[in-house]
């Protein structure tokens, strides 16, 4: 394990661990982790392993969005500015920056065959990233991603109006009232939301969110920003606890009835749950396998 630090394309000061096998590999997997979580979990520690018996890198860096409430640093004219990251104040979009980021770090140390892993959120960040990417046609970076893996892709903007039910639309104008007043770094109340979050964060979500709202199972028959993904690609659920509004293979078949990729490799992990607990050997297992396959 070695600590590697980096920079995201906005200049925000980030650091992970990548875990070397013991050969020279251009193989990697890069993690994303989800919404509040960092790398120092024991499911990175399982898929790692699992990576480097079968002579593959992997790397997991905490993003801008780790934990709930954190401060993060830009180095800019030999000073450094500080200003509050953390869940409850990252603006999800920021995400490319840190993939981006963490990309090009490790084009940088030699690798040339990079597989985006997300988990939850993460996997909101990954989807959004590739098809900037493949919007400012960046194919330098494009060539270099092998595979995207997904492990529980949540319908966030459904989701939230789920969650808050009948409270949804005060909440929302509560919201914009703050917003309207200057105070997008307010947090809201906190029924508002699963853990602590900025108006700013909750607008992300709730309204300003055409960038992120590609994961709407059932409501969209097209998954256009999923269908965009064009190298092989891996998507899994649990069934315990999910954070979904159907039943796992229920979704399943939704997902891959649409999904056109030749390459997809789409199922769930029965008894799973959001985190995947006592599960980390198989959805490991089947992720190196995808890798291998393919």
């Amino acid at each position: 394990m070695k600590k590697i630090d980096f920079i995201a394309t906005d200049g925000i000061n980030l650091s992970g661990i990548l875990y070397e096998g013991k050969e020279k590999t251009n193989k990697v997997i890069l993690a994303v982790h989800g919404m509040t979580s960092n790398c120092f979990k024991k499911r990175d520690d399982i898929i790692a392993k699992k990576a480097n018996e079968n002579n593959i890198d992997y790397f997991c860096f905490n993003n801008r969005g780790s934990e709930i409430v954190k401060y993060i640093s830009r180095d800019i004219n030999e000073k450094t500015e500080k200003m509050l990251g953390g869940e409850a104040y990252e603006d999800v979009l920021e995400g490319y920056e840190d993939i981006v980021g963490a990309i090009l770090k490790l084009k940088e140390l030699g690798y040339t065959e990079i597989y985006l892993q997300g988990h939850s959120l993460g996997c909101t960040k990954i989807v959004y990233t590739y098809n900037e990417l493949l919007e400012e046609d960046e194919k330098d970076i494009l060539d270099s991603i092998k595979g995207v893996i997904l492990l529980s892709l949540v319908d966030i903007p459904m989701a939230l109006k789920v969650y808050l039910g009948d409270k949804f639309e005060d909440y929302l104008k509560l919201a914009e009232e703050k917003e309207e007043a200057g105070l997008k770094n307010e947090l809201m109340p906190k029924d508002a939301f699963i853990h602590l979050i900025s108006v700013k964060t909750f607008l992300r979500y709730a309204k300003y969110n055409k960038d992120i709202d590609f994961a709407g199972y059932g409501r969209d028959d097209k998954l256009e920003k999923l269908n965009n993904i064009k190298v092989p690609l891996f998507m899994r659920w649990g069934n315990d606890n999910e954070m979904i509004l159907q039943k796992a293979e229920e979704l399943v078949t939704i997902v891959s009835n649409i999904i056109d990729n030749p390459n997809k490799n789409i199922d769930y992990v029965d008894g799973a749950n959001h985190g995947y607990h006592e599960k980390e050997e198989i959805i490991a297992k089947d992720i190196i396998k995808f890798i291998k396959d393919n």
